[in-house]
Order: C-alpha cells, then sequence, then structure tokens
C-alpha cells in the first residue's frame, strides 16, 4: 500500500515556529516530526509515499530528499499557496498514488497506530483511525460503539472516494460525511499514545515524551513509544 503524508498546512497556531520552518519539519526527540511519521511509515512496509507541499514547500524534499534514508521512495505533489485544503490536496495527488487504497497520514501527528494493521473492509471508502477526544478537541468527530470520538488523522482511502470531484480547493470531511451516510465508511478506535502537535505547547509536550520513551529504549537508541 502506497501513503501519503499531509504537509502542505501552513501551521497557524504553531508561529512564530511556522514563519520560517513548515510544520512537518519542527523538531521534536532529536528528529522531524515527518521522520517519525515516515519512520512509521517503513516500519509498518510502505515503501513509496507522497507528500504534498505548498508552504515553505521547497523545504520539505530538500530535508527528506527521496526518502532512501527511511528506505522508502517520495514523491513530492506540489500545491500553490494557498494550500489546496486537505481534499483537493489529495485529489492533486491520485495521479501519483495510483488506483488502489493508500494509507493517509497527517504530517502533524504522532502516534503509535500500527499502520500495517489497518485496511479497508468490503464495501468502504474509506476507514478512519478514531482516538479518545482530547482536551483541545472535547467534541469529537464521529459516533462508534455511543461514543463520540475524535479523527486521528490516519486513515485509508480509496480514490474512488473522490469520483465526480474536480480540482481546486475542497474539504476532505465532506465527502467522508457522505461516505458515512451511504454505509461506506469504517471506523475504528486507538486507544494508545497519540498527539495533535497543533500548538508551541503540545510540540514541547511531545519533544518531553520521545526523549523519555529514547531513555527508557533498550539501547537501540529508537523511541519505543
Amino acid at each position: 500500500m502506497k501513503a501519503m503524508l499531509l504537509a502542505a498546512g501552513r501551521g497557524e497556531r504553531l508561529r512564530p515556529y511556522t514563519d520560517h520552518t513548515p510544520k512537518p519539519l519542527l523538531q521534536a526527540g532529536g528528529h522531524t516530526l515527518a521522520h517519525w511519521q515516515l519512520q512509521r511509515l517503513a516500519q509498518a512496509g510502505a515503501q513509496e509515499v507522497v507528500i504534498n507541499t505548498s508552504w515553505l514547500g521547497q523545504q520539505l524534499p530538500a530535508a527528506l530528499g527521496d526518502g532512501s534514508t527511511w528506505g522508502l521512495r517520495i514523491a513530492y505533489s506540489p500545491e500553490p499557496w494557498p494550500a489546496l485544503e486537505t481534499g483537493g490536496g489529495i485529489f492533486n495527488a491520485l495521479p501519483l498514488l495510483g488506483d488502489a487504497p493508500f494509507l493517509l497520514v497527517n504530517g502533524d501527528v504522532y502516534t503509535d497506530i500500527d499502520y500495517s494493521t489497518l485496511s479497508l473492509q468490503p464495501g468502504e471508502l474509506a476507514r478512519l483511525v478514531l482516538v479518545p477526544n482530547p482536551a483541545h478537541h472535547p467534541q469529537g468527530d464521529f459516533e462508534l460503539g455511543g461514543g463520540r470520538y475524535t479523527y486521528s488523522g490516519v486513515a485509508v482511502i480509496d480514490p474512488r472516494l473522490f469520483a465526480g470531484c474536480s480540482a481546486g480547493r475542497f474539504a476532505l470531511a465532506p465527502l467522508l460525511f457522505a461516505a458515512r451516510d451511504a454505509g461506506q465508511l469504517g471506523l475504528q478506535l486507538h486507544s494508545g499514545y497519540w498527539l495533535d502537535v497543533g500548538t508551541p505547547e503540545r510540540l514541547s509536550q511531545l519533544d518531553a515524551y520521545l526523549r523519555l520513551c529514547d531513555h527508557r529504549a533498550d539501547g537501540t537508541g529508537q523511541a519505543d513509544g
């Protein structure tokens, strides 16, 4: 399965850090946020990753290269600024992603979700991983098993979800809600570690967590969290 790393956004809440550095290149635990996601993807068996770029987008290929550091092949999907939003950005990258379902991950989250376990079930156009609602998003996004939970920014997407769409700026959420209403959206809950790195405070929180994990590591120097 190919993967797409969403990396085009401005990161307004992370200013002034993002005035000069795209959000996925901010560092925590001695590495960039993009590094941690690419490492997870490689560990899960991914071989090809598409990264969309817009805000300070030229910095991402310069920093991440062709993906060989992680044993991956990276292709870049450039967008104008303002970026095309999540839906438009994915649609723009579909020629690079192909016709098969692909893994979608946000470039500004850190999680211990095992990407290798994720797949679509019959009849699904998308499957989202949900997490317990964080303090900054108590209302949640989707109903599951009698509770309401937050979309983690990790999903498996069938390109047919975008049937009928046209190039341009548009959000992903309406397509997901339409799939839900049509009985074509799968949901599953992850109860492990997950953090949306959306503010300087949460970036510091992740940095502390990763350094603690590294301290506890079994001699490999890799975070175990």
